[in-house]
């Protein structure tokens, strides 16, 4: 499942979920990279 993060103000990672971590954030992996961060919230329309 992919899943988007924010790293900081301008900085987003879009990857494949990994694990919710116990401080809100949630990891994710691209390629052999792992980012952690919090989830973009999803738009409604």
């Amino acid at each position: 499942m992919l899943k988007t993060i924010s790293l900081g103000s301008c900085i987003s990672v879009q990857g494949t979920f990994i694990r919710a971590l116990e401080n809100g954030k949630i990891a994710v992996s691209v390629g052999k990279r792992v980012f952690e961060g919090f989830p973009v919230a999803r738009k409604t329309a």
